[in-house]
């Protein structure tokens, strides 16, 4: 009788299951708005938006999950000052499915899917084979990798004290918690580090100008190399009823249509002759794999150029806005003038007058970021200083004391309430945020890039895989800066035994984590930056502008006052008068050019064509007319007529840095100098007799005109072939 009483007095769970389903009610409205303002939604494809949606709910959802899996597990006095809570049982189940679905997704679905959409092949059955193949290294890494780690384990205990799944799950962990730590780390200084630059305007202003050279040198390599491939498509076109190209005439057709050819070309691009070079870039067998390497390559650049202009618009767009503000200190007065069609829903509402909008971004914002900015890097430290002390004193976690406010005497143990419960949300989307901002900062994705309404659907897949690989790692390593609470969960229960399988694990897991500094010290004293100025590798590394280099210079870049110059004749509409100038200069130059039917070098002026539904800039003038940004490495590439590669690891990049250094030194005079005294020989100047000395360049009499010991080594001209 006493039993049944008991167990009519106990709570039920049923108030909290109902905030639960809330909660993640919630959160796929916000998943699905994130998709919305990166995908497409009408023409995705389905079996592209249902995974990565998943890839994006599941580890939102641990946001959730984590903070109720410690109220509900932890050692509770009062049932009713646990906060939201679940049964042991409903918790593990939500775990199962929450990490095998996630680690489904980072493994196995997603690499497949980016891939079958980054195939340029038409077929569904040939788009599998080939991401089968494209994945086939990155598996043998993983598996090979996976498989010495497996032999540790089975020389160290003789036997595998748990099943291999078990082991799976461990060192799925580690590598995932080996990036997340990086990129946490750097995330951790630079979104605190953020917020305080931003709060000076003119500051915020230099730094936009000296961003703009860089951003404007890439958007036009993207359009150049989009040209390119675009003049490819038009001559293999021309061949397309005739030889092996008529096989794939309706493939030749697609590709015709997703160019952006008018029916008459610029007289700058036909000049330039690259008519001539793109006939030369076709094989003369067209097979089915150039034409899927050729479909992919345009897919990309297409892609490429949107991302370049995207980010050039919103370049434009923030330096228009932060020069308003900046110029609102003397009127009082402040407006934006009519809002852009890429402006956000609340930029088109105009609830403020204009002088509460300057007080508001000239006075308020200031502050507030600066306030902000202040609170999130004592966040940070204190990430940091929990990070360090968890594994030695993890008495002495920051974290810890804000999330368990209810002790339970003197047994370090305590019971976590509502209040902590949100704490803890917070502190985990902190770091998740620093993480994932750091994955969109780092410049070594293959070109990789979120742009709004028109992310490509592999870079959508990748970045989708990166949250759901960083998330368990996170929330696992969030848990145990709580001290001895986090071994009472189910999530401990399912993962964390798993990861103490051997030394190794438990170490690494305690350890590991202090490394959190490395990348904390060099984000905080900019080693990011000074790397990028020593080797030059511009956008290859982490974009770190410091502000005491703000006047300076890196490869690819120019000045500020360069950024202010280009911003200033992109808005004012100046650009289109100097590009046509030059264009008419070019066709001077190949007019004045002497015969045999080829034309004197020109200019390399890019974006000269334009089809008229072009997207415009913030104040209505076109983005693609644009001056030439005067950098060395643009110098370089277009007397050699070479496009850069799309591509580049760190030697590739280092050796054309090198490269375009020493092709743009002019020879010393004293170099030049050189062999001016010195004579040469007869046997070298093929000069008779009577030649007067080594600087002789007379032609030799007739009978003597193969007898040079030249001709030993295939020349007779002047020059020896070696």
């Amino acid at each position: 009788m006493n039993e049944i009483i008991l167990a009519g007095s106990q709570p039920s769970p049923v108030p909290s299951e109902i905030f639960a389903l809330l909660a993640l009610l919630a959160i796929s409205i916000v998943v699905l708005l994130i998709l919305r303002h990166y995908l497409p939604l009408r023409t995705t494809p389905a079996y592209l938006l249902v995974p990565v949606f998943f890839a994006l709910w599941l580890p939102a959802s641990m946001v959730v999950l984590v903070p109720i899996d410690l109220a509900s597990s932890a050692m509770v006095d009062d049932i009713d000052a646990r906060g939201i809570w679940l049964e042991p049982r409903a918790l593990r189940v939500s775990w199962r499915i929450t990490y095998w679905l996630t680690f489904s997704l980072t493994w196995f679905i997603l690499p497949i899917l980016a891939e079958y959409s980054d195939s340029g092949y038409r077929e569904p059955k040939d788009k599998v084979m080939d991401s089968l193949r494209a994945n086939a290294q990155y598996y043998a890494i993983v598996f090979g990798s996976g498989f010495l780690l497996l032999i540790y384990v089975l020389v160290s205990y003789g036997h595998f004290s748990e099943s291999l799944k078990s082991t799976v799950m461990a060192l799925a962990y580690c590598w995932g918690l080996v990036l997340a730590i990086y990129l946490m780390g750097h995330g951790l200084v630079a979104i605190p580090r953020k917020i305080l630059r931003n709060a000076d305007i003119s500051g915020r202003l230099r730094r936009i100008q000296s961003q703009a050279p860089r951003v404007y040198e890439q958007m036009e390599d993207a359009e150049m190399n989009l040209e390119d491939l675009e003049m490819q498509v038009l001559e293999l076109s021309k061949r397309g009823k005739h030889g092996s190209a008529r096989d794939f005439q309706d493939w030749i057709e697609e590709l015709m249509d997703m160019t952006n050819l008018p029916e008459s070309q610029p007289s700058a691009r036909v000049l330039r002759g690259s008519g001539e070079a793109s006939s030369k870039n076709l094989p003369t067998v067209i097979t089915e794999k150039y034409m899927a390497d050729l479909t992919r390559r345009l897919v990309r650049a297409k892609h490429a150029r949107s991302r370049y202009l995207n980010e050039w618009n919103r370049l434009l767009e923030d330096a228009v806005h932060t020069q308003a503000i900046l110029d609102s200190a003397a009127s009082k007065k402040l407006d934006f003038g009519t809002p852009s069609a890429t402006s956000g829903f609340w930029d088109r509402f105009t609830i403020l007058t204009p002088y509460t909008r300057y007080l508001w971004y000239y006075r308020v914002v200031p502050i507030l970021r600066i306030a902000f900015g202040i609170l999130l890097g004592l966040a940070s430290a204190c990430v940091v200083w929990s990070e360090v002390v968890k594994g030695l004193l993890p008495s002495l976690s920051v974290i810890r004391y804000t999330v368990i406010h209810h002790w339970v005497g003197d047994t370090g143990k305590g019971q976590i309430g509502f209040a902590g419960q949100v704490i803890a949300a917070l502190w985990m989307v902190y770091m998740c945020a620093a993480a994932l901002t750091s994955i969109t900062e780092v410049k070594v994705w293959r070109g990789r890039a979120l742009v709004r309404r028109n992310t490509a659907p592999e870079s959508a897949c990748w970045y989708a895989s990166q949250v759901a690989r960083l998330s368990v790692p996170l929330s696992y390593n969030f848990m145990t800066f709580l001290g001895g609470v986090y071994k009472d969960t189910v999530f401990y229960d399912f993962l964390g035994q798993l990861i103490n399988l051997t030394p190794l694990g438990k170490w690494f897991d305690y350890l590991f984590p202090m490394f959190v500094l490395l990348p904390v010290c060099a984000t905080l004293f900019g080693l990011y930056g000074k790397v990028k100025r020593m080797f030059g590798f511009g956008a290859d590394v982490i974009d770190v502008i410091d502000d005491e280099d703000a006047e300076g210079t890196a490869y690819g870049t120019g000045s500020w006052r360069e950024g202010r110059d280009l911003i200033e004749r992109e808005l004012n509409g100046t650009s289109a008068a100097i590009r046509g100038r030059r264009a008419d200069a070019a066709s001077r130059l190949a007019a004045a050019a002497p015969g045999s039917g080829r034309g004197a070098p020109v200019m390399n002026i890019p974006g000269a064509r334009r089809s008229t539904g072009a997207p415009t800039t913030p104040l209505g003038t076109s983005p693609t007319v644009r001056p030439q940004a005067n950098t060395s490495a643009r110098r370089v590439r277009a007397a050699a007529g070479e496009a850069e590669p799309e591509d580049e690891n760190f030697f590739e990049a280092l050796g054309h840095r090198v490269k375009n250094t020493i092709d743009t030194f002019d020879t010393p005079k004293w170099f030049q100098d050189i062999g001016q005294g010195i004579k040469k020989p007869k046997w070298m100047t093929g000069a008779g007799e009577g030649s007067s000395g080594g600087g002789s360049s007379r032609p030799q009499p007739q009978g003597r005109e193969n007898s040079d010991i030249r001709r030993w080594f295939g020349g007779s001209d002047g020059r020896i072939r070696l």
